[in-house]
């Protein structure tokens, strides 16, 4: 199932458009991306509280609602931040070839992968570029449940 956002494709489509490596760095990327966007909001936030001091009431109402939503912002950047971080670093302790132990050299196998649907549903084959060894990462929950 494709990904609604082009920049954090799912594993397979990562791996097959980009290769491992790239996908990996754009999934970083973006996960410290959401991490400055928390602080931004954060920043905004503690402003909006400065912004109390002298204020009418009407002006407070809005300030109220710009602390209710900046705090909002916060909390969803800073949960897709942890997010996107765990699932590439829990991805990244996957990528070493079982029997070559090169790391991320990597790209999709033309096997299917092995489907325990009640345990792990989320297989995706891959193939040692070095070696041909073939093994299947578990992506998890995949882009689609994400935050």
């Amino acid at each position: 199932m494709p990904s609604s956002n082009p920049l954090n494709p799912p594993l397979a489509e990562g791996i097959r458009r980009l290769g491992f490596r790239k996908w990996y760095e754009r999934e970083l990327l973006s996960s410290h991306a959401h991490m400055a966007l928390a602080v931004l909001a954060a920043v905004a936030m503690l402003a909006s509280f400065e912004a109390f001091n002298g204020a009418s009431a009407g002006e407070k109402l809005l300030n109220t609602a710009f602390v209710v939503l900046t705090g909002g912002v916060t909390l969803w950047a800073l949960n897709r931040y942890v997010y996107l971080l765990m699932h590439a670093e829990e991805l990244a302790n996957q990528a070493n070839c079982p029997r070559c132990h090169a790391y991320g050299q990597l790209r999709l196998s033309e096997r299917p992968a092995r489907r325990d649907r009640e345990q792990r549903p989320h297989l995706v084959p891959v193939c040692c570029r070095r070696c041909a060894f073939e093994w299947d990462m578990d992506d998890g929950d995949g882009n689609e449940a994400a935050p």
